[in-house]
């Protein structure tokens, strides 16, 4: 029987079967999901998404789902809108932007490399626990300069981050009060966290150098609290969604060696005589770039995100009402044989400019970290493939991922060993 919260179960259960039957089985473009006393819309049309994330914030913004994590993540420029939010991101865009983060590839390669180093003696281990260390390390190159974070400093922030993200996935979609009891916990740990937070932000301040992106931020003059708010989402968001994409890298390279085989050769290719990467020729590593955004088709780490309307309208035939929550799941797009063939199978082949494409977002709101993302997990692929093999420790499929903050990997055990020079001459025919 349909009633307010009929779909709260199987949705609560696991979002991604619950998306992928609700949205492939349907003939609406979009349709009613029952997760509350408020509306709830599902897009199940890439072809209405770009229009609706496109809208003005007049029409369509950001709204209570998001706003939910303020109670983390506080007024940035994750739950803000309005001129602040466009303030706040045209300070940051130089910086994240693709040509902008450039100047921070010889310190992101050799940060790699100290990755690779320390993972070539393990037995095994596990891709997604290494792969948030190495990640951490490369954005906060990118947010603060070199080396100002200690070893200590990075082993908190992860220990804080561990700390919130379920607490983060569990405030996205909670239909009922918490329990006192409950209550009592979650508010510990979030006071614990955002101490281990408030104690390293403020030696970050000290430490940042003025072409990072908190020296952007600084030079907007915001107080203390917004700037903690800033770097605490850029550490949440900046890491945490390349570690995971990182360890699915790490996963298709030991599956399919011919590949590694052949991004090793490209990686050659665009390597200077110094043995660095040379940034002038990174447009021609075209098969590492492909490599990445299927690995990102296959996995989205905002595998599903809402807008809130502003305004009555219509979508797709429906009539939405001023503060129906429109769910936007590229994790369904992604997987959808309405817009890929084979589209379980990993490919990169194929070509990723279709409207059904949509790691990042789309419109004036997308993912502000999206190039430096691109390259950060680029450069993953072409340094572990130019010098490591990895292989892969399982003794089955590694199954799907999980719905939580980000979409966060199986185990994946991996051992690495170094690539013989007579490998690279093994090209992938």
């Amino acid at each position: 029987m349909q009633h307010w919260f009929s779909d709260a179960a199987p949705f609560q259960r696991d979002p991604l079967s619950f998306f992928l039957e609700r949205g492939g089985n349907s003939d609406q473009p979009i349709e009613r999901l029952r997760l509350g006393m408020t509306p709830v819309w599902l897009i199940n049309d890439a072809e209405l998404v770009r229009d609706v994330l496109k809208a003005s914030e007049e029409k369509i913004d950001k709204g209570r789902l998001i706003h939910k994590l303020r109670a983390i993540v506080g007024h940035s420029s994750l739950t803000i809108s309005g001129e602040e939010h466009a303030r706040r991101r045209q300070a940051l865009h130089a910086t994240f932007a693709r040509t902008g983060a450039m100047k921070f590839v010889p310190n992101m390669t050799a940060a790699i490399r100290g990755f690779s180093a320390e993972l070539l003696g393990k037995e095994s281990f596990d891709a997604h626990k290494a792969t948030s260390m190495l990640m951490l390390r490369t954005i906060c190159i990118v947010m603060f300069g070199r080396n100002v974070l200690t070893s200590g400093d990075e082993q908190a922030l992860l220990r804080a981050v561990k700390m919130v993200e379920d607490d983060l996935a569990d405030e996205m979609f909670r239909l009922f009060p918490r329990t006192p009891w409950n209550a009592r916990a979650t508010q510990t740990k979030r006071q614990e966290a955002q101490y281990i937070f408030d104690q390293i932000v403020s030696r970050i301040r000290e430490r940042c150098t003025p072409d990072s992106a908190v020296g952007a931020l600084e030079a907007l003059g915001l107080d203390t609290q917004a700037m903690r708010d800033e770097i605490i989402t850029m550490l949440l968001a900046g890491h945490h969604t390349t570690g995971s994409a990182a360890a699915w890298i790490l996963h298709h390279l030991a599956e399919r060696p011919d590949l590694a085989t052949a991004i090793a050769n490209e990686a050659a290719e665009i390597t200077g005589d110094d043995g660095e990467i040379d940034t002038k020729r990174m447009a021609r590593a075209n098969l590492s770039l492909s490599f990445v955004k299927e690995v990102l088709r296959l996995y989205p780490s905002a595998h599903w995100f809402s807008r809130d309307a502003k305004c009555d309208m219509e979508i797709g035939g429906a009539q939405i009402k001023k503060g129906d929550a429109l769910l936007v799941v590229p994790w369904l797009y992604h997987r959808s044989e309405r817009y890929w063939d084979n589209p379980e199978e990993f490919n990169p082949d194929r070509s990723f400019s279709g409207k059904a494409y949509l790691p990042f977002g789309a419109g004036p709101r997308a993912c502000l970290g999206m190039g430096v993302a691109l390259l950060e997990l680029q450069l993953l692929a072409l340094e572990i493939s130019a010098s490591f093999v990895p292989v892969s420790m399982n003794k089955g499929p590694v199954g799907l991922p999980t719905s939580s903050v980000t979409l966060m990997p199986p185990e994946i055990r991996l051992s690495l060993r170094i690539r013989e020079p007579a490998e690279m001459l093994v090209a992938a025919e």
